[in-house]
Formats: structure tokens, sequence, C-alpha cells
């Protein structure tokens, strides 16, 4: 199959042999797509090389062969935020997660245009912590296993001065005690509340909460292997005090 000025998104790019790059990124068409790009090392083809780094948009030729498709021309189509610190970690962790999640191969025109959203927001320099959650709860409404975050299981609308977890099938339900630690891992329906209007975002001890009930779906839908990007921050120490910041 042939594809010719194919818009997408760069989520991850690394060498393979002495002058190649082997890329994922993200298409409105076919979804997430691995390519190859070959010959993209050397002083001529720095402008190339350049467009194929993560968080770039751009247009591509190639070919599909297999799994993998053939690279054969690549343009920027804009220029990528310059993120650093905090925002550049919370790119590579929105990254990894659409590795992970989205699949291979099929159209994801709602995902494509939530990543545009999100890396507007990133380079717009947009509270981190409010801009993840609102991306992890958009993400799982595009693969289909997202919830209302209004009602709980039994659609009972939620109690704002309660307290939620958040059950990766079935959605919020309310806590009641203090058992095994569960208002720890919880959120307040406050917070959930102001999550499913997509409201002004709740104060910072409440978006803590939010940050760990959404991380407990996540990593239902991700398996054992956690992911890279919530090991890095742990190991750099780039915990923020904003409710839970990127620790997502």
């Amino acid at each position: 199959m042939r594809l010719l000025g194919q818009p997408a998104y760069v989520l991850h790019a690394r060498p393979w042999r002495e002058t190649s790059l082997l890329l994922e990124v993200l298409t409105a068409e076919h979804g997430r797509m691995g390519l190859v790009a070959r010959g993209v090392h050397g002083p001529r083809r720095q402008a190339l090389r350049a467009a194929l780094q993560p968080l770039q948009h751009i247009r591509f030729d190639a070919v599909q062969r297999g799994e993998l498709a053939h690279l054969n021309a690549a343009e920027a189509i804009d220029a990528a935020p310059r993120l650093q610190g905090e925002a550049m970690l919370a790119g590579f962790y929105v990254n990894e997660l659409l590795l992970r999640l989205a699949p291979r191969q099929d159209p994801q025109p709602e995902l494509y245009a939530l990543y545009g959203e999100l890396r507007a927001r990133l380079g717009a320099g947009e509270p981190l912590a409010w801009t993840l959650r609102r991306f992890e709860r958009d993400l799982l409404d595009a693969l289909g296993v997202g919830f209302d975050l209004a009602h709980d299981g039994d659609s009972v609308p939620l109690d704002p001065a309660a307290r939620y977890r958040l059950d990766p099938e079935q959605g919020p339900h309310r806590v009641r005690g203090e058992r095994d630690g569960e208002r720890s891992r919880s959120a307040t329906g406050r917070a959930l509340l102001a999550l499913a209007a997509d409201d002004a975002p709740p104060p910072p001890e409440e978006l803590g909460g939010l940050r760990r009930v959404l991380r407990e779906v996540l990593v239902a839908h991700l398996g054992a292997r956690p992911l890279t990007s919530w090991q890095l921050m742990a190991d750099l120490g780039r915990l923020t005090t904003q409710g839970g910041g990127i620790r997502s």
C-alpha cells in the first residue's frame, strides 16, 4: 500500500543500524504506524532528521510492506513545541502511553485530534497536572474504555463531598471507610465532577486524587509492565507539589 502526503505526529524515534531510524507515528487514517527511515544521517539529511523527532507534526510518503512502512519522504508541517523540564517529561509520558495503548493500523481520527490539542497545551505552558488529567480522560474515551465520571456504577450522581475510586470497568464507586488505605487511593466527587464537566481545575490537593484514581485505571489497561516514564520521573525526583504534577 502506498501512502502519499499522510499527516502524522512522531511519537518515538530510535537509531537502527548505522544510518537509519525506526519510528512510531500517530496518524488519523491508519492509527499508530511503524516506519523505517533509511539513510537519515549525514549533513544533507539534517532537515529530515529534525522532522523525525518526537512531538513533530509531519507529512510523509511511504510504502507499507508488512508490519512496517518504508519512508520515502517527510517534511515538517510546523515547528514542534520547545519543551523543557517537567513539560518535556510530560510529553515523553503521553507518547509512551500512546505507544502502549493505541492500536496499530486502526483509524484513530479522534485520538489524532486529541494529541494535537495536548501538544498545543504543552507548548502554551498550561498547567501540567490538569492538562494531563484531561488527556487521560479523553484517551480512555477515544479507546472505548472510558466511563461517566459524573455518576457512579449504579447511575447515582456523585456527591461532591464524598470520595470515590475508579473501577476500570464500572467507573466511580464510593469509598465509605478508611480500610486498606482506600481514602489515599481515592478522589473527591468534586474533583471528578470538575473533570467530567471539563471545568476549572480543582485545588492542588484534589488534583492529586485525580492522578491516583486515573493511574489505577491506566495500570489495569497497561498490564504488568509499568511505564518507563513513571520510573524516570521518580528517579529524577521531578515530583511537583501541585496535585501530583506529571507523576501521572
